[in-house]
């Protein structure tokens, strides 16, 4: 009776109940993951050099220039793009005091047209200083009463002022344009960020061929976002001859430091540019031509005063000192409360600009009773205008290019790391007939993945499993397995379960994707390695199975690059083709590792699926 009393005790451990509870131990402090991220990221932004003569910076600054916009902005269609025609259209003018208002719209690239406001002083002269006004997140964009404001004090002083509208605000508020669509145009191998870049550079365009334009004197200001594209049209476009971002950017560096304020939107992160340079870079790249940072000491939202300039400005003094024009670059300090652009930073915008030959006349401010309504500022654009995702299921007919790919290209395209994993005991139970082992594997010396190992006694088997709600989600199949007499390997890939990032964590992903690799490459290296650890270890077939669509992709591409670590992978919830993504209309923010650069382009699902083969591959 004694024996009869025990074999129940045994297989009780093969319950969901019983499995629930290994897997539900956690392995990993709860910053960890964060912490984890920050480290890498930020040890990995490139530094900037030290020069000895502003010729040497000069060289180098124009190698950079040339980097970025063949390396990261101008890939794949954006190339072409780029040689497209350029068209203006104007449209109805409106009548101010002291100023005009001309309405235009102009083209950006093919099928897609923004809407514009050029502000123009009465009775100007025959040469005159313009501003280009690019707009942050502001949900009225053109419309937004401090920015007409700051566009009519700089006509009234002289100076023509162009507000171009964003995508994604105001007139252009569509979901089709939200920024974190853009990386769907970067899984087709075209560059998203060459949208946002090309809606820059028109525009400047616009001003130096404008008629009575001196080309001498154009400067581009905003804030937030608009702040972010005056740095970075500013550092790329040499005919920019002075800049005052406003609370628009940081350091890689920093931003990794501060997620919860800074690490920015798919557009200011954009897959690449962290790893030919920062915003340390883009900042002194502006020498010697007058610059002026304005920051906020009570912002509200990112770029905070206290923490941001002083990087940016370390390296910009050593740059403009080279040159002998410390006295170009300036910084200003607002105390106001929040995010903003307020009157008394907008002074600063107009002293900067007159003491640096922009010759603004006096004029009275303008007050917020002078400002328009969206609707009398409303352009008319074409109803098929294209957004992010019309581009992207544009470019992604007919990929991938090629009908099949090898397991080399798949690991170039996706940057998969070879990881050697230094295995931690955290704890070890013996549950009836069953041991049950927690790992932490410490990989690459720089990531630590949680594992749930769970062996009933002589299993011959292991089955490695995954899931996008994490291990803990898998305690019904561990039972299946285990009573079957199968080991579990179940771990938490990047990303998924306890290797979470609690703050923000798809913003990680694009840092990860900006500094030169793929969140998704690492995910399937982190699967290759358990699997190559676990067979090295049990000398035994190694399987893998994996619940969810994102676990699925990772653990397929994992499958198709270890040929002999894995035996073979059962999917659950597999896309059949990544154009899905497409489809469904996915932003970075919900599946960031989906947008890995030129993946479709390479290869689709089917090609990397053929990889698998002949080792078994069930996809359901």
């Amino acid at each position: 009776m004694r024996w009869l009393f025990l074999v129940p005790v045994a297989l009780c451990a093969q319950t969901a109940e019983d499995a629930g509870k290994w897997l539900e131990k956690p392995l990993l402090d709860a910053r960890q993951a964060l912490v984890e991220a920050q480290v890498y990221t930020a040890s990995r932004v490139p530094l900037v050099p030290g020069f000895r003569s502003a010729d040497e910076w000069q060289r180098y600054a124009a190698e950079l220039r040339k980097r970025v916009l063949e390396d990261v902005v101008f890939r794949g269609e954006a190339a072409r793009w780029r040689e497209s025609p350029a068209k203006v259209e104007w449209l109805e003018t409106i009548e101010g005091d002291g100023y005009r208002i001309r309405k235009l719209r102009y083209r950006v690239l093919p099928g897609l047209t923004v809407p514009a406001l050029l502000y123009e002083p009465a009775g100007r002269g025959a040469k005159v200083a313009a501003v280009l006004n690019l707009n942050g997140h502001e949900k009225t964009g053109v419309a937004t009463p401090y920015i007409q404001m700051r566009c009519i004090d700089l006509a009234r002083r002289g100076v023509v002022a162009l507000n171009p509208e964003w995508l994604g605000r105001g007139q252009l508020a569509w979901e089709d344009y939200d920024h974190y669509k853009m990386p769907q145009i970067d899984l087709t191998g075209t560059s998203g960020i060459a949208v946002f870049y090309l809606a820059m550079q028109r525009a400047l365009d616009l001003l130096v061929a404008y008629p009575g334009i001196d080309a001498e004197r154009i400067a581009v200001t905003g804030l937030s976002g608009g702040g972010w594209q005056t740095t970075f049209l500013s550092a790329l476009d040499p005919r920019v001859k002075l800049a005052v971002p406003v609370a628009g950017h940081s350091s890689f560096v920093t931003r990794a430091q501060w997620p919860e304020l800074d690490l920015g939107d798919s557009e200011q992160t954009p897959s690449d540019l962290a790893a030919v340079a920062d915003y340390q870079h883009l900042t002194s790249m502006m020498a010697p031509r007058p610059l002026m940072l304005i920051n906020n000491a009570k912002d509200s939202c990112c770029f905070r005063a206290d923490y941001a300039p002083a990087p940016l400005l370390q390296v910009a003094r050593s740059i403009y000192s080279l040159h002998g024009a410390l006295d170009k670059l300036r910084y200003s300090l607002n105390h106001a409360a929040g995010h903003n652009y307020n009157e008394d930073s907008r002074d600063e915008l107009y002293r900067f600009l007159d003491g640096r030959g922009y010759a603004l006349t006096a004029a009275e401010a303008a007050r917020e009773t002078e400002t328009r309504t969206a609707e009398q500022l409303r352009v008319p654009l074409p109803e098929d205008n294209a957004t992010f995702r019309s581009l992207a299921r544009e470019l992604g007919r007919g990929l991938p290019a090629a009908e099949s790919i090898t397991r080399e290209e798949l690991t170039r395209v996706l940057r998969i790391p070879s990881l050697d994993v230094e295995a931690r005991l955290a704890a070890s139970e013996s549950v009836g007939s069953f041991l049950v082992t927690h790992w932490r594997l410490k990989m690459g010396g720089a990531w630590t993945v949680p594992v749930t190992e769970a062996a009933p006694a002589a299993a011959r088997e292991t089955v490695l499993l995954v899931a996008d709600e994490g291990r803990k989600s898998l305690a019904k199949r561990v039972a299946e397995l285990t009573a079957d007499g199968k080991r579990v390997v179940a771990m938490d890939p990047f990303y998924f379960g306890e290797s979470k990032i609690a703050t923000r964590d798809f913003l990680f992903a694009l840092l990860l994707a900006s500094l030169g690799e793929r969140p998704l490459g690492l995910q399937a290296a982190q699967i290759r390695a358990v699997a190559e650890w676990t067979r090295r270890r049990h000398s035994s077939p190694v399987t893998v199975e994996a619940f969810g669509r994102r676990t699925s992709l990772a653990a397929l591409i994992a499958a198709a690059v270890a040929e002999s670590a894995i035996a073979g992978a059962a999917l659950h919830g597999s896309m059949r083709s990544l154009k899905q993504v497409l489809d469904d209309d996915l932003g970075a923010d919900k599946q960031p590792e989906m947008f890995a650069f030129g993946l479709l382009a390479a290869a689709d699902i089917p090609q990397i699926a053929k990889l698998v083969q002949p080792r078994p591959l069930r996809m359901e």
